[in-house]
């Protein structure tokens, strides 16, 4: 697990701002790198950007929801039909509570962008 100090401040300030949103988005970088181990992280966009050679997706905390986007989502299967998102190349996955990031198959999506970043590189 790689990051920056940025990374540890946005952390500290979505703690302090949005509690639900700063547990949200634990759960969903434990995700990241349960899959990606040596994943590196930068704050980029307001969020959460991860790369494993090449950037392969990003967490973002909302108001009321996490977002998890993949920036060549439009590539990605979709069998369990969680992606949303009709721009030409992002898709993302809404999550709202902690039980959607196995809902939502979180780990298959984040391991098929992490495969897929291969493929365009």
């Amino acid at each position: 697990m790689m990051s920056d100090n940025k990374v540890e401040r946005l952390l500290e300030e979505l703690q302090i701002m949005n509690p639900a949103g700063y547990e949200l988005v634990q759960a969903a970088r434990q995700v990241v790198y349960s899959v990606v181990p040596n994943a590196s992280e930068r704050v980029m966009y307001g969020g959460f950007m991860f790369s494993g050679g090449e950037q392969f997706c990003g967490v973002f905390a909302y108001k009321e929801h996490v977002s998890v986007e993949f920036g060549r989502g439009c590539d990605l299967q979709d069998p369990h039909g969680v992606l949303e998102g009709s721009g030409k190349l992002r898709r993302h996955i809404k999550l709202f509570t902690p039980t959607d990031i196995k809902a939502k198959f979180l780990e298959l999506y984040v391991d098929a962008a992490h495969r897929q970043c291969d493929i365009f590189s």
